[in-house]
């Protein structure tokens, strides 16, 4: 049976981009994390999120500072080296692909391909281990727009696990899940065993996924760390303009918000 693939190292140092270096959206951002490591990036709308997303998995050059891919800068390598090792799981949700369920996983073949050489026997057996990992073997002959937000989500992510990456990058992979879905996909994601790099809005699933969290207020960093360490009623109040409260019950923090007076 085909293996999932081991996590990176993923580190950024003195991070700076914008369209242009008068308008910075990602100003000198700085962290590090380790093979394995599960980092949630959070912060308000605006706040630059997607923007450092998008200087991770080489979308951005960064006008200032490098992103590091075990030890590597990632814009130094060959752009199908860069495929290889991260796979990016975007916000925006095709709703119309005319390809089947195997069909849309099989794309993450794409950067192992040779040439113009037909799928190989590895390929195929990659793409049905990766359907089978998430529930999704008995609907690899559907058409994937007939499918459910949930399941085009978890097909999305199949098509990241074909590419047998060593770091998954998603861009809110929750947004248009109902609950269970949502807990249903980061318990998915938590079990891969890869680096997992993700913007999420709720602070809670953040807080209850990620051994690392970024919080970001106007394109800079106001806190990276575990999550006990950095998220803070404080923190969270300044950062979104709101009062924060934590609760605890069973050793588990929930924050819950109101608007600030």
């Amino acid at each position: 049976m085909t293996c999932l693939s081991n996590g990176a190292e993923l580190s950024a140092t003195g991070l700076s981009w914008g369209p242009r270096p008068s308008l910075l959206l990602v100003r000198d951002v700085e962290f590090s994390i380790a093979a394995g490591d599960r980092m949630a990036i959070i912060g308000p709308n605006g706040a630059g999120k997607s923007s450092l997303l998008r200087c991770l998995y080489r979308a951005h050059r960064p006008l200032r500072g490098t992103v590091h891919l075990d030890g590597e800068d990632i814009n130094g390598l060959a752009a199908r080296d860069v495929a290889r090792r991260i796979a990016v799981v975007l916000q925006e949700m095709p709703a119309d692909f005319p390809f089947s369920v195997r069909d849309v996983a099989m794309m993450g073949r794409i950067p192992h391909r040779e040439g113009l050489a037909g799928w190989t026997d590895r390929d195929r057996a990659t793409v049905a281990h990766a359907l089978d990992h998430l529930g999704l073997a008995s609907l690899a002959g559907r058409q994937f727009a007939t499918l459910s937000g949930g399941e085009k989500q978890r097909v999305l992510v199949a098509r990241a696990l074909a590419q047998e990456p060593r770091i998954v990058i998603l861009d809110e992979p929750t947004n248009h899940l109902d609950i269970r879905h949502q807990l249903e996909l980061l318990e998915l994601l938590r079990q891969l065993g890869l680096t997992i790099v993700t913007t999420l809005h709720d602070i809670n699933l953040a807080a209850d996924f990620a051994t690392r969290v970024a919080v970001l207020k106007d394109g800079r960093l106001a806190a990276f760390g575990t999550p006990d360490s950095v998220l803070g009623t404080a923190l969270l109040s300044d950062v979104f303009g709101v009062s924060a409260v934590a609760q605890s019950a069973d050793r588990t923090r929930r924050f819950h918000f109101t608007i600030a007076n």
